[in-house]
């Protein structure tokens, strides 16, 4: 009988990395000109904390700017048919989080119904330092489930300190995120549950607890959520950045998406190329993939993330899984099997044991940025000798989860909601996910992670469906997009960002070769100035430029 298995929904964002480099110690302040390497959040940067506890991204601003009031809209002339109300409004913008701007932009839940339930979807801006901005640049840190309100406020680690003083940085809450009408599924101790439960059941009761477990979150997405949940699909959060557009008075948008950001942006591309200015999309995904096809995509990126950091373990001399390389990558997948019957005590926090569960997210967060090897290095080290309180920090990490149990965002819930209506799970002669022969095409690519990423999990039992679909995506007739990958992402493998970059009509691949997620922000000149280049001049980098 197949076995009915959670299939670990890995975050394509960037918000994982910064989160543990916010925890870390020693980080940098979040004002710096360039973001060091990391991984998820593209920054080792700890906001400042302001007046209220929120974060600053000027450590040394201790009042915040005068608000601007309104931004004039555009003419009715730029807005589709029957949406003229929407893309008219201003933004009525006020200070907010110690140093920022803040507005509401009103959107309908359903594009078909433009008459019908609105929705308010949360903005940030933190204005150009140079005073006069040459516009405004809209900021995507990936998820689905990432807070772009979040990430702009972040934007000195973002961007560089020249794209910092020229733009506007304007982040927003997609749909269903964060402040914007979120999706709510579980509480706390429910996403506990969720988080830490066995993702590799091995006998008939743990698949048919597991089963239960998918089948009841499911189920509370809708009860919790009602109609929104149907209306938080990729099509309709472009549509949404579109009415920011014009409500920021663009006549074309500047943006910069990360991670799943990429394939918002690129969303955005096909249903507006007439509104392309200049994009970038950093770790691309290609939008053509199923979800099987992401799963071995993401299976295989993170066995080569995987061993590159193994390897350099090893190299260190005092590697505690091991001085081979090939034995000590399948301590891993041990040490993970291992906590599934025997999991280890945690100390100070809400969860008392580290399970498979969380030990799978702790040790997969590292593999975000190489910044963070060594410390994924002493948590296994302690694990060794009985003590899973570092990977539960980290695990934490990934989750957005503090030690008394509390989550920050819905990150981890709105994954789930927008992966199932882009990519559903597919219905009658389809390959059944849950298959025995899946499950080994997912351990042949990644004998380490292969087993957490096979399975259609929550998605086989989703009660909506997207009410959009889009089939093209070579965005005929849009300016220049740039495309970046890096050779060894684990989130978004390089392959991912050729597949994109051949897809647009006019799309121009940049590749960083090396480790991590993303390159923008936490690679090397070369990357940083080819960016800088494209949006602060436009000047369009050579298609194939290898940094």
């Amino acid at each position: 009988m197949a076995s009915t298995r959670m299939r670990t929904r890995f975050l394509a964002t960037v918000t994982a990395a910064a989160l543990l480099a916010a925890c870390t110690p020693g980080g940098d302040d979040a004002d710096q000109t360039t973001a060091p390497a990391t991984g998820g959040e593209n920054s080792t940067a700890t906001a400042t904390p302001g007046p209220d506890g929120s974060g600053s991204d000027d450590g040394d601003a201790t009042t915040a700017p005068d608000a601007s009031g309104s931004t004039a809209a555009p003419a009715a002339g730029d807005a589709p048919e029957g949406l003229e109300e929407f893309y008219g409004q201003t933004l009525e913008w006020e200070n907010c989080e110690s140093i920022f701007q803040c507005a509401s932009l009103t959107v309908p839940l359903d594009y078909a119904r433009p008459d019908g339930e609105t929705i308010e979807i949360a903005v940030l801006r933190a204005p150009a330092r140079g005073g006069q901005a040459q516009g405004s640049l809209v900021l995507n840190p990936g998820g689905p489930g990432g807070s772009g309100v979040d990430y702009a406020m972040m934007a000195g680690a973002v961007v560089s300190s020249e794209v910092r003083s020229a733009y506007d940085m304007v982040g927003f809450d997609p749909r269903g995120v964060g402040r914007s009408a979120p999706v709510t599924c579980f509480d706390d101790d429910r996403m506990d549950d969720l988080l830490g439960a066995d993702p590799t059941p091995d006998d008939a009761a743990a698949e048919e607890a597991q089963q239960a477990l998918m089948q009841d979150f499911a189920q509370s997405c809708l009860d919790n959520t009602g109609e929104l949940l149907g209306h938080v699909s990729t099509p309709e959060a472009a549509r949404d950045i579109d009415v920011l557009r014009a409500a920021l008075g663009e006549d074309k948008l500047t943006y910069l998406g990360a991670s799943y950001g990429t394939f918002l942006g690129t969303t955005y591309a096909t249903l507006f190329p007439e509104r392309v200015g200049r994009l970038v999309l950093d770790a691309a995904v290609d939008p053509h993939l199923t979800g099987l096809e992401m799963g071995l995509g993401q299976a295989e990126g993170f066995q080569r993330a995987t061993r590159a950091y193994v390897e350099d373990c090893v190299a260190s001399g005092s590697c505690p899984l091991g001085e081979d390389v090939d034995s000590a990558l399948a301590q891993i997948p041990l040490l993970l099997e291992s906590l599934s019957t025997d999991p280890l005590p945690v100390r100070g926090d809400k969860v008392t044991e580290l399970t498979e569960g969380w030990g799978m997210y702790g040790i997969i967060v590292a593999m975000y940025a190489e910044t963070f090897w060594p410390l994924l290095t002493q948590a296994l080290e302690m694990a060794q000798n009985g003590d899973g309180t570092m990977l539960m920090f980290l695990a934490n990490t990934y989750a957005s989860r503090s030690s008394d149990g509390v989550y920050e965002g819905n990150s981890m819930q709105a994954i789930y909601a927008v992966n199932c209506l882009d990519r559903p799970v597919e219905q009658g002669d389809e390959v059944d996910l849950d298959s025995e022969e899946v499950l080994r095409q997912f351990e042949e690519v990644s004998p380490t992670w292969g087993r957490y990423l096979a399975g259609d999990g929550a998605c086989q039992y989703w009660p909506v469906e997207a009410t959009e679909s889009i089939e093209d995506y070579s965005a005929a007739g849009a300016d220049p997009i740039v495309v970046i990958g890096t050779t060894r992402d684990p989130a978004t493998p390089y392959e991912w960002a050729q597949a994109l970059a051949k897809e647009l009509d006019s799309g121009v691949l940049v590749t960083y070769e090396g480790d991590g997620h993303t390159a923008y922000g936490r690679s090397n000149d070369c990357i940083k100035d080819a960016v800088d280049a494209y949006l602060l001049e436009g000047t369009v980098p050579e298609d194939g430029l290898t940094c």
